[in-house]
Formats: structure tokens, C-alpha cells, sequence
């Protein structure tokens, strides 16, 4: 795993530079199985394969949590006062032509599992190698979180808009953008990424 790589993009004021995909937050398994996901969008034939069992996924789902909780600063809180939270340990994009993108995480609601979902999304335009990230949605009001259970596919922008948070000097949350009923954070090893969308991203719940 650790031998292949990936142009990490997006982050405001950074150059592209290459990172491992082991160094993200999930079992080597789950990488593997969500790259050939990624892969098989790409080539027209997503979600044919068996991805990771519930139990991987919590795991998962935990160190991103911990690893969330120690980058950003008043995460921990946010996620306690939040109606639930859809933690994507790591959302991989292919890319050969054109884009595929698939990722696997669990919604919690007061630190327990409530059930398993999935993240695809395509994009047209030349795009080549791979691409990791970890996506976390909180939905700070009740209602926000019934309106996304109630959808068997909630597609960000058409079902419901996600406001993506960036922090303030010495790592903060911005105040002024966790009011938004649905908010998300997009990270990498190195922490939060800026310019970036989930627009697009077509979120399903799956059987685990």
C-alpha cells in the first residue's frame, strides 16, 4: 500500500506534493477495497465489488474521529452538541480520463453507529492517479438529519447544501460557519484542505 501514491491538491497556499495512501485513516483492507471502487466508477462499473464489513468501518471511523478531534480545535465539542455526525474514513478518487470517486463510513448519533453508508460521485475532465481524503458531515439540527434519513440517495446540492468549515488563526473552528443546519470538513494527513467541494457527491446507506 505504502508504495503507491497520489498528488495531493486543494490545500490553500500549498504546492502539490505526493503522500502515501497508508498514511491515511483506515486498515490497509479498506484502502485497498475503496481504491478498486474508485477504480471500477472510473471504468463504468462502481459498486460491484464487496467492500469493507461493519466492524472495519467502525474502526475505521474511530481514528478518524480521534484524529478530527486533535487537528481541529473545539472539534470534539461541535460533534457532541451535533444531531449526528457521517464520518467517511477515506473517500478515494481515480482518475483515467475522467473521475470516480468512492468512500464508505457510518453515521453516529451519541458516539453509536446508526447505520452504514456510501459516498460516489463522478466528474468529467482529464483527470490521472489517485486521490484520498476523509469527509466528516455534522448535521446540527434534528431536522437536518431527518430530511438526510429520509432520502434513500441525498446528493449534496440537490438534496441538501453541506457548508464546508475552515479554521481561524491557531486551528480554531470559524464560528460564523458552524451556524449552517449541515457542515463538513474535508482532511488529509496534514489536516483541513480549503478549495474543495462535495457537490456532486450522491451519499446512499448500504446493508453491513
Amino acid at each position: 500500500i505504502r508504495s503507491m501514491v497520489f498528488d495531493r491538491s486543494c490545500r490553500a497556499g500549498d504546492s502539490h506534493r505526493s503522500t502515501a495512501l497508508g498514511d491515511l485513516y483506515m486498515s490497509p483492507k479498506s484502502l485497498v477495497l475503496n481504491l478498486a471502487l474508485a477504480l471500477a466508477l472510473v471504468l463504468g462499473a462502481a459498486r460491484t465489488a464487496q467492500a469493507a464489513p461493519a466492524y472495519e468501518i467502525d474502526a475505521d471511523v474511530d481514528v478518524a474521529l480521534k484524529r478530527f478531534y486533535r487537528t481541529v480545535g473545539g472539534a470534539r465539542e461541535l460533534v457532541r452538541d451535533a444531531a449526528g455526525v457521517l464520518v467517511f474514513p477515506s473517500v478515494v478518487k481515480a482518475g483515467m480520463g475522467f473521475g470516480g470517486e468512492y468512500g464508505e463510513g457510518a453515521l453516529r448519533r451519541g458516539g453509536y453507529t446508526e447505520g452504514y453508508y456510501n459516498t460516489v460521485s463522478a466528474s468529467v475532465g482529464f483527470q490521472l492517479g489517485v486521490q484520498a481524503r476523509t469527509v466528516i458531515i455534522l448535521f446540527m439540527t434534528e431536522s437536518a438529519l431527518a430530511s438526510f434519513q429520509r432520502k434513500h440517495g441525498w446528493k449534496v446540492g440537490v438534496d441538501g447544501s453541506v457548508a464546508l468549515v475552515t479554521v481561524g488563526i491557531g486551528g480554531s473552528i470559524d464560528t460564523n460557519q458552524i451556524k449552517k443546519p449541515v457542515i463538513g470538513f474535508i482532511l488529509d494527513q496534514k489536516g483541513l484542505m480549503y478549495n474543495l467541494t462535495l457537490e456532486g457527491s450522491k451519499i446512499s446507506r448500504i446493508d453491513r
